[in-house]
């Protein structure tokens, strides 16, 4: 199965809990900022990543297109991010 791409973001003040599963490769953007490839669902992901999470903390996880005119635009985020994305490219 092919890999998708989304953000992921979360707001949980103890910061990424002990052992959190990204269910495919991660890398983070900023506190409670990711992006991740998984060959998972957008439902199926958002729901393992909310069972790990405390239940009052905020998140979402949206799809993104996984070629270079879909991938987010940013800057000032975490170094290495640019170049998570290229190595990903089929």
């Amino acid at each position: 199965m092919t890999d998708n791409l989304y953000l992921l973001w979360f707001d949980n003040p103890e910061g990424l809990p002990s052992g959190f599963d990204f269910h495919g490769d991660a890398q983070a953007l900023a506190d409670g900022m990711w992006l991740v490839r998984s060959d998972l669902t957008r439902s199926k992901l958002y729901h393992r990543a909310k069972w790990q999470l405390p239940d009052d903390a905020p998140l979402l996880l949206a799809p993104l297109a996984d070629d270079r005119d879909g991938w987010p635009k940013f800057k000032g985020l975490e170094v290495g991010a640019l170049k998570w994305l290229r190595q990903g490219e089929t």
